[in-house]
């Protein structure tokens, strides 16, 4: 359903530091008799890492795909704690939580615990998050890597447990649309389609299969929106079509169908569409205020498509003067009106030739 950019790439773990190597400094200071420098997980400075507690290895470490369990304490620059969870557990790489944890979490190591100095950027970004979190705050986060084990087998859940899963995912995808990042939107969105569309070993009842349904067309409805933000029209229109195949009466999708159609200058197709969504919600000030809009630049695109064909004929000026007949027809007469001429011309020579001969 859409093509996303790769999130940024993790950068690989630096060699080990020299003896006369210092750690840089950051505010807070570093932990008492830790020989670890500060990681530079980026590249960018934005986002970095040090081992507080040394793990049980490198080959501990979880994989994308992987549910892992962290404990988390969440402080601001000035110290304040603004969010603790002993057991928090997530798909690592699914954006489920901050970036700054799907970035760095898949470089600790079992039992490791780290400090992670992030910008907002990478946390609650420009809208922070009321109350507790300013905009383009950055975050400290001490995390510990507590277990990673594979996340469920998708064949084997449960319709109630898939509903809950892609939910789960819907709903995260509706953060990041709140927060305007439309990219991580689609991401999520995508995924929790991927859930509701996998194969299954397991038979759900009928109220299952229409939980499912709901879901598949909440989450296609809102990847449109997210694609029409990000002006990719071809994805949106086909995500449309997916909902209008479950629902044809579906309004949302019908009135960002007519949207994607309209920004593509298809005003004839868009407007019976709007038209439709209307007519199922007549009191919709939204649909009514798009279909007046449409309405307007489609008789405008009409009004410059008559000058066009107008200028192309060669027809009689505004002063009404007629323009003598020079030289051969014009190239630019359609050859419908040449056929037209050309019938009522053999028409008249037959009628001639009936009248002679009763004569």
């Amino acid at each position: 359903l859409s093509e996303l950019p790769p999130l940024e790439d993790v950068a690989r773990p630096p060699a080990p530091p020299r003896e006369d190597a210092q750690p840089p400094e950051r505010d807070g200071g570093d932990a008492p008799g830790d020989p670890q420098e500060w990681l530079d997980v980026l590249g960018s400075g934005l986002l970095k890492k040090k081992t507080l507690v040394p793990g049980q290895g490198v080959d501990t470490r979880p994989q994308k795909g992987q549910d892992v369990t962290i404990r988390l304490k969440a402080t601001l620059e000035d110290g304040t704690v603004v969010e603790e969870d002993p057991a928090l557990t997530f798909t690592l790489g699914d954006c489920d939580v901050l970036q700054a944890l799907d970035l760095c979490v898949q470089l600790l190591e079992m039992g490791e615990t780290a400090l992670i100095v992030s910008d907002a950027k990478y946390c609650y970004g420009a809208q922070g998050r009321s109350p507790d979190i300013p905009p383009n705050a950055s975050l400290t986060l001490e995390v510990e890597l507590l277990a990673a084990r594979d996340a469920p087998d998708l064949e084997l859940l449960s319709g109630r447990e898939k509903v809950r899963l892609a939910n789960r995912k819907r709903e995260r995808g509706n953060y990041f649309y709140q927060q305007a990042d439309y990219v991580l939107a689609i991401n999520s969105y995508d995924i929790a389609l991927r859930i509701i569309g996998s194969n299954s070993k397991v038979d759900f009842s009928p109220d299952e299969e229409a939980e499912l349904l709901d879901v598949k067309v909440k989450c296609l409805n809102n990847l449109a929106a997210s694609q029409l933000k990000l002006d990719h029209y071809k994805a949106a229109l086909k995500s449309c079509n997916l909902v209008l195949e479950h629902q044809p009466e579906n309004i949302k999708a019908l009135f960002r169908k007519g949207k994607v159609l309209a920004q593509q200058g298809e005003y004839r197709e868009a407007i019976p569409i709007l038209k439709a969504a209307l007519k199922l919600e007549p009191s919709n000030k939204t649909i009514h205020a798009e279909l007046s809009k449409l309405v307007k630049k489609h008789a405008d695109q009409r009004n410059v498509e008559t000058e066009m064909y107008r200028k192309m004929l060669g027809n009689p000026s505004a002063s009404g003067t007629p323009r003598k007949c020079k030289d051969k027809l014009p190239w630019s007469i359609p050859w419908k009106w040449l056929f037209g001429a050309t019938a009522i011309a053999l028409g008249g020579v037959a009628l001639s030739v009936v009248i002679a001969a009763r004569n």
